[in-house]
């Protein structure tokens, strides 16, 4: 319980609300004990007086809000949890919520993109407690506690109807399925996601509350092999609701099967079942609903056979199953008062006779006396007996289904270790009216709610014994008392089995004994009677008060149907009708039930749905606490189905009901609050006192905590954790804050006084200022006096001056010899005086220069650290970019002038030879034609013709390899002159202007050439991905296969069957080309291309050309509206030119190698097949492709083609079955990459369409180039696998979480509580953690060994680049989904590690393959972690920074922000919507993680090798091949 000292003025706390159940309110005065009222003011501004006698709950600190963990929480009580999803799921738009061990799904109503492949990537293997909450992290959790502990595991799924049960089962399923079955690649995982459609199908129906609700509960066990596959599965059901089938609510359905047989009754297959419109039949029309908005019936259906067919139900029996199910839609129209079509028509379809049916409908065999007697029913019994026979085929129809799925799903390779169970169970009911099913499932929620008790209760306690607490029991509510009410001796159960052995047994009857027993006799504590009614009772449940009406407990009890009906259906002609009901009495106590006849059984009442249901539901029980359970509680928020729209009493009242506050409760009861010492140390530092070091963070944590919490009760020091009850950390946090307020007061006192002295200093200046002008103008006014008074005297004396300079002039005209020495003596006395002026003139200059150098001098430093800012900004870098592109676009545009210009001397070339050639021709023909005139003996010829044709044919023969070169030059102008030819015959015969023809050009060539390239790059990338799953299958084939062997083997002998054999093919085995590959995209573009490739890639072909036409057409149009095209002619196709027939070759090629034909077998082995890794290595690049090249071609040159093809079709063969071998090498992948490479690349310089002047093959190679092709994929989807692999496990740890920069996390400060969940063991470490040079390592090991093998560059930069993608994506979905990393600190740090990343990449030339642009999402991501955010200026700012994330991705990185400190703050909500705003009118994709899984496509550029001769190889004597002999 909280201290008194925490109600203090401006404390949060609770207060009911009639509509919102709680709402917060602040204390405007401190509370004192004694005082007789509370002073709140509410959220809404108004004031109320509280009571004392009740204190509300306190509110928990804002640090807290939004926490992804509820026992986090200071404060555990019902309005803290309330508050807490409210925020998540409104605010952070969180559906996932934690609650110690129990995961809170609140159903959105929407499709959310968090459940793709790239999720359950990033939550595969991932601790529980590092990542935020979710569904993934639950069956994560489950499925690495059964491989670490090899204990079978459960996930306890319960929720109301509507909450989301069946969707969480679904996804956790599927989860399994895709972690469980990556490893060996079976098709189990498939079947078992393939039952989720039969079960929706025949389980499902609409409710007032759930347009998909589960009307029954499952328990499916998937099994696990010893390596964590799945090998199968088995399912339990429990309490079909079978009463659906018969009677349907108001707005309600019946089970979504037979809506879906009605959409499809026009199909071929389905019109034999006579059905009709839902509306026509009883059975689905009593709900009015014959529709659900936004499903298909019919597509349904289709899913669903695709299901029973993937399961293995055949197609007949598919039939046989939905005529079944039509028969009991027409059995609901039998009219019992007269014969009509409906019985006829079920009797049809069941194939049993009519006329019994019909008599045993409406009549009842007895035993008296030990005679047997048939007695007539009445018309309401007669009704009853057939939706009683109705319900009864129904229920026998799904325990069939059921049977046939587990048989489907059962483990068939061996025996099963160890499987996760998932519960899908309905959650407790309570309705205005309440029956038997809600009896029952309460009941079981009972039983699972105990168990859960129990359950939190145990983990709890293993906490306190771990850390060695000295604790005490905590006491919580044991419903063992309401149990033992309804299952115990003399029970609810037991006294309703007993009424319904009754002859005469009665609902009133049973209701008056349990009145008797439980009220009268022995008054039971969670029994009552309704005061208003005799026919109902009240149970008191650990969640709610339901009172049950007693009317249909007996007849839903029996659940009987007559002998004589069951007799009918057994001898049904239909094998499947017989098979349900011969196995009747093989089922298991789970079948749902029973069969009543003449003489009643001793033992029926072991037979009613109560006993089975009780049986059932105590193996389930018994299978729980076998396992080690996980629960899933599914919570509706409103019950409009509105998306994220929360109703508080709706969630209170699930949450009381599904345990959630119980935990809590048992959470509260003993120390909920929990910190590892260390992290106690840096929130709370500030209250310890003496020597503070991390060091001795447990030290200083035992020696301050006494003197903070002086009731020693209150906390209690564990080994590794100091625990805390309730409160106490908003104490401390009261506390802590109560500090910083005092030295915030210490600090603004300082500051003030400091402020106070400025202004002071100010004050004074301005005062002397003030009184320098005033003393200045006083001056003034003197001075101007003074000056009036001067000006006077100098005007005297001015006066008498002049007078006298007048007189003196008139001396000296009086006497003339004086005037000359007078003269030069005013002269010198001018010019010295001038002099002195000068100097003193230029000293001032001087000074007043110098102090303008002074000034500008500091302005310009200044501006100095003014433009260095700028130059630091990105609006800076982008002006630079600005000219940048212009300069680009000049370039380009030069770049295309002289393409046009060197096009022009190609053509002009071009045809100056065609008629130089066609000249030559002529005159041959002209030659042969005179020699056929005159066939006279002798010289025809003279010698001069005879030189002139020799040399012209020489001529030509010279000419042929430069014809070809500009052959190929001229497709790559094609293109452009087909774009030109067409805008200008656009332009001519529209009048349209040519002005914007050149200005379109370049656009049209530019993007229709990236489309092209883009549409070329999916093909390959879609084939590559055809060629890995066909590696994959065939891997599976070869393991299916060995298993066989083995199986053969273990039985004694072996069958061979003669038209398949499943050895494997000898070294020697010819590959036909069907054998090797279809055929394919090939990734060497200058190899030969297949017709396909030819006719999708060539620019030349009509639709090639219509397509550029249609978009020159349109970008035309786009321009100018007003010019109105009618019509555009597309020219026709470019004729193809035809290469010139190859010359004939010379009669012997030396420096081979001649290998015997005997010596072929060992020569593979030797060389591919048993080569030792040390010796293969050691080799020279590419020495083994070499060898066996010049063997094929001395084979080829000594006529022998099918020995060539032969021998190369056996190397192909070796080096496919050497990669298999070394699957799990890098060195020897990378080796036989390079091999496979080499090989491929000289075969096709010496095929005919490649050997310009070399010899070529005669035999032809071409399907053997294509499969080298395809083998050299192979061999680098190989190389990429392995160094994934390696990879997987350590780039988050090395990206996210490792410290490079020491001391800068242990400096932030910790603001929420993220501690470990009870039941999340912690990751066992083997060794130390990975850091970024374990990455680096990795990446450095693929990249020697491919700078051994001397691969192309351009191979080292497309594999790079996968790898950063991957490093990138892994650890960019990582940081989205943990609330942990996105800090301030926490994003410097992962910044630093990606640029040791970024530098490692392009100190050796990686980056020109876009490896290092591929990391620019994570790099955004980590600076938006640093950037501000908070006015309208940084939102714009990081929209427009962040160019690479998308909208949703910057909003969840933002809502994910935690304060690295108390300066730092959390991001608001407004911040957010304006982000939201500004980022909406950007085109982005809107998933959220990056794809995991996308691959990209690798060419290999054709490079031809040099010619290759035997001299030049260095063969060493290891490889045991000098049989070879030279030729």
């Amino acid at each position: 319980m909280a201290t008194l000292e925490l109600y203090s003025k401006g404390a949060n706390v609770w207060v009911p609300d009639p509509d919102a159940v709680w709402v917060s309110a602040q204390l405007l005065q401190d509370y004192r004990p004694g005082e007789k009222h509370l002073l709140l003011q509410l959220s809404n501004g108004n004031v109320r007086l509280g009571s004392p006698s009740d204190l509300p709950p306190l509110g928990n600190p804002d640090i807290l809000e939004g926490e992804n963990d509820l026992t986090a929480l200071s404060f555990l009580h019902e309005p803290a949890v309330l508050h807490n999803l409210r925020v998540r799921f409104l605010d952070y738009s969180s559906i996932y919520t934690y609650c110690g061990i129990v995961l809170v799904a609140i159903n959105p109503y929407d499709q959310l993109p968090i459940y793709g492949e790239e999720v359950i990537d990033a939550y595969s293997g991932q601790d529980m407690a590092d990542m935020e909450p979710h569904i993934f992290s639950v069956a994560e959790e489950a499925y690495r506690t059964m491989i670490r502990e090899e204990k079978n595991q459960s996930i306890i799924i319960s929720g109301e109807s509507g909450s989301g049960k069946t969707v969480s089962a679904k996804f956790t399923m599927r989860y399994f399925a895709v972690v469980g079955g990556a490893a060996q690649q079976t098709s189990v995982e498939e079947r078992v996601l393939a039952s989720n459609p039969i079960m929706e199908s025949i389980g499902n129906a609409k409710t007032t509350r759930n347009d998909n609700s589960s009307r029954f509960g499952k328990y499916i066990e998937i099994g696990f092999g010893r390596k964590g596959d799945i090998i199968g599965a088995n399912m339990r059901t429990y309490l079909l609701e079978k009463s659906r089938v018969v009677f349907q609510a108001s707005t309600e359905r019946n089970y979504h099967i037979f809506y879906q047989l009605c959409a499809s009754r026009e199909l071929p297959e389905m019109r034999s079942l006579k059905l009709d419109a839902p509306e026509n039949f009883r059975y689905t029309n009593q709900g009015g609903e014959m529709q659900i908005p936004g499903t298909d019936d019919l597509s349904d259906l289709e899913r669903t056979r695709s299901a029973f067919t993937i399961l293995g139900v055949q197609p007949d029996q598919q039939m046989e199953l939905f005529r079944i199910l039509s028969a009991v839609l027409h059995l609901g129209n039998v009219n019992i008062q007269a014969k009509d079509r409906s019985l006829a028509v079920f009797s049809k379809l069941l194939g049993v006779e009519g006329s019994q049916l019909a008599h045993w409908l409406c009549h009842r065999r007895l035993a008296v006396g030990g005679e047997m007697l048939v007695k007539p029913m009445t018309g309401q019994q007669a009704v009853e007996a057939r939706d009683a026979l109705a319900k009864h085929i129904y229920g026998q129809l799904f325990a069939w289904t059921v049977q046939r799925l587990n048989s489907a799903l059962r483990a068939q390779q061996g025996r099963t270790k160890s499987f996760v169970g998932v519960l899908d169970i309905y959650g407790f009911e309570t309705f205005e009216r309440n029956s038997f099913e809600q009896f029952c499932i309460n009941y079981a929620n009972e039983k699972l709610q105990q168990q859960f008790n129990r359950h939190v209760f145990h983990l709890e306690q293993e906490e306190y014994i771990r850390e060695e607490l000295a604790w005490s029991r905590i006491e919580f509510s044991d419903n063992q008392q309401c149990i033992d009410l309804i299952e115990g001796q003399l029970g609810m159960f037991d006294l309703l089995d007993e009424e319904c052995r009754m002859p005469k047994g009665s609902d009133e009857s049973w209701v008056r004994k349990l009145y008797d027993q439980h009220l009268s006799s022995k008054p039971h504590p969670h029994f009552r009677k309704p005061r208003m009614s005799n026919s109902a009772f009240i149970v008191l449940h650990f969640a709610d008060t339901v009172q049950y009406e007693c009317d249909g407990f007996l007849d839903k009890n029996r659940d009987t149907v007559f002998e004589e009906l069951i007799n009918i259906l057994k001898a049904s002609q239909s094998e499947l009708v017989a098979e349900l009901f011969q196995q009747q009495r093989n089922v298991s106590p789970v079948a749902n039930g029973s069969i009543r006849s003449g003489k009643r059984a001793a033992r029926e009442h072991k037979l009613t749905v109560g006993f089975q249901f009780r049986q059932s539901l105590q193996m389930l029980m018994e299978t729980l606490n076998s396992t080690t359970p996980h629960y899933v509680r599914c919570i509706k928020p409103n019950d409009l189905k509105e998306p994220f729209l929360f109703d508080p009493k709706r969630t209170v009242q699930q949450l009381r009901a599904c345990g959630v506050l119980e935990t809590i409760r048992i959470s509260a009861a003993g120390y909920p609050s929990r910190w590892t010492y260390e992290e106690f140390f840096s929130r709370y530092r500030i209250l310890l006192r003496g020597p503070q070091s991390q060091d001795q963070a447990q030290a200083a944590c035992r020696q301050a905590l006494p003197q903070l919490i002086p009731d020693p009760d209150q906390y209690c020091f564990g080994k590794t954790k100091v625990f805390f009850r309730a409160g106490q950390v908003a104490l401390l946090e009261r506390l802590r804050a109560e500090r910083l307020r005092v030295a915030a007061v210490i600090i603004q006192s300082q500051v003030r006084g400091w402020l106070a002295r400025i202004r002071y200093t100010r004050i004074h200046w301005a005062t002397l200022t003030i009184q320098r002008y005033s003393r200045g103008a006083l001056a003034r006014r003197q001075l101007f006096l003074m000056i009036r008074q001067a000006t006077v005297t100098i005007q005297a004396f001015a006066r008498g001056m002049l007078e006298r300079r007048r007189y003196r002039l008139v001396s000296i005209q009086c006497l003339p010899h004086y005037s000359a020495q007078q003269m030069a003596a005013v002269l010198l006395q001018a010019t010295v005086r001038g002099w002195l002026a000068r100097q003193a003139y230029r000293r001032v200059r001087a000074a007043v220069v110098f102090m303008q150098c002074c000034i500008r001098r500091k302005a310009a430093r200044r501006q100095l650290l003014k433009l260095k800012s700028e130059a630091r900004s990105v609006e800076r870098y982008r002006e630079l970019n600005k000219g940048m592109e212009v300069k680009l676009m000049q370039l380009q545009l030069k770049a295309d002038q002289e393409v046009a210009a060197l096009r022009e001397t190609l053509m002009a070339e071009r045809e100056a030879s065609s008629a130089e050639l066609a000249a030559l021709r002529a005159t041959i023909q002209k030659l042969e034609s005179q020699l056929q005139e005159k066939p006279q003996p002798g010289p025809v010829i003279s010698e001069k013709e005879a030189e002139e044709r020799r040399r012209a044919e020489e001529k030509t023969i010279s000419r042929l390899p430069c014809w070809n070169k500009k052959k190929n030059k001229k497709v790559g102008f094609h293109f452009t002159s087909i774009v030109q030819s067409q805008l200008f015959f656009f332009c001519v015969c529209h009048k349209f202007p040519l002005s914007l023809c050149a200005e379109c050009v370049d656009q049209a060539v530019s993007q229709v050439t990236s489309a092209l390239r883009a549409e070329v790059d999916e093909e390959r990338r879609k084939y590559q991905g055809l060629l890995r799953e066909f590696t994959r299958l065939e891997q599976r084939y070869d393991n299916l296969r060995e298993m066989s062997l083995l199986t053969e083997r273990t039985k004694g002998h072996r069958r061979t069957d003669s038209t398949q054999s499943l050895e494997p093919l000898s070294p020697t085995t010819p590959l036909s080309p069907q054998s090797l590959t279809p055929l394919s995209v090939s990734p060497f573009p200058s190899a030969v291309p297949s017709p396909e490739e030819v006719r999708r890639i060539s620019v030349t072909s009509p639709s090639a050309e219509r397509r550029v036409s249609m978009w020159i057409f349109n970008v035309l149009f786009s321009v100018s509206l007003r010019w109105r095209v009618s019509s555009l002619v597309f020219p026709s196709a470019l004729a193809t030119e035809t290469s010139s027939p190859a010359q004939s070759k010379p009669s012997a090629v030396t420096g081979l190698l001649e290998c015997r034909k005997r010596d072929e077998t060992k020569l593979i082995k030797n060389l591919v097949t048993d080569i030792r890794v040390d010796s293969a290595l050691s080799l020279a690049p590419g020495l083994p492709a070499s060898v066996l090249f010049l063997c094929v071609r001395q084979a080829d040159c000594s006529g022998d083609q099918a020995r060539a093809r032969s021998l190369c079709s056996a190397a192909v063969t070796a080096m496919k079955a050497a990669l298999k071998k070394h699957v799990s090498d890098i060195d020897m992948t990378v080796l036989w990459l390079k091999n496979i490479c080499l090989f491929h690349d000289l075969l096709t310089q010496h095929s005919p369409k490649q050997a310009d002047t070399l010899v070529p093959l005669s035999a032809d190679m071409s399907d053997l180039i294509r499969t080298l092709s395809d083998l050299s994929i192979q061999a680098y989807q190989q190389l990429l696998s392995i160094t994934e692999t390696r990879l997987q496990n350590i780039i988050v740890p090395a990206l996210l979480e490792s410290e490079t920069i020491q001391g800068l996390s242990g400096s932030a400060v910790k603001l929420a509580v993220s501690r470990k969940r009870a039941g999340s063991d912690p990751r066992t470490v083997g060794g130390e953690a990975p850091t970024m040079a374990s990455v680096l390592r990795e990446l450095g090991a693929l990249h020697t060994a491919l700078t051994q093998q001397a691969l192309p560059k351009t191979l080292m930069e497309q594999a790079f680049h996968q790898l950063t993608y991957l490093i990138c994506a892994s650890a960019f979905n990582s940081l989205l989904l943990r609330k942990d990393m996105c800090s301030w600190s926490r994003g410097l740090q992962i910044r630093y590690n990606v640029s040791v990343l970024e530098e490692w990449l392009r100190g050796r030339g990686l980056q020109a393959g876009g490896a290092v642009a591929t990391l620019e999402p994570l790099i955004q991501a980590v600076q938006l972690l640093q950037v501000g955010k908070k006015t309208e200026a940084d939102a714009q700012g990081i929209v427009r920074t962040c160019s690479a994330l998308s909208s949703q991705q910057i909003v969840k990185i933002l809502t994910l922000y935690t304060p690295h400190s108390d300066l730092d703050e959390r991001v608001t909500l407004n911040f957010i919507r304006s982000v939201q705003v500004q980022s909406a009118d950007v085109s982005q994709p809107s998933q959220l993680l990056m794809d995991v899984r996308r691959v990209f496509p690798v060419i290999f550029l054709y490079s031809p090798p040099p010619v290759l001769s035997a001299e030049q190889l260095v063969i060493p004597d290891s490889l045991k091949i000098s049989f070879l002999r030279k030729a």
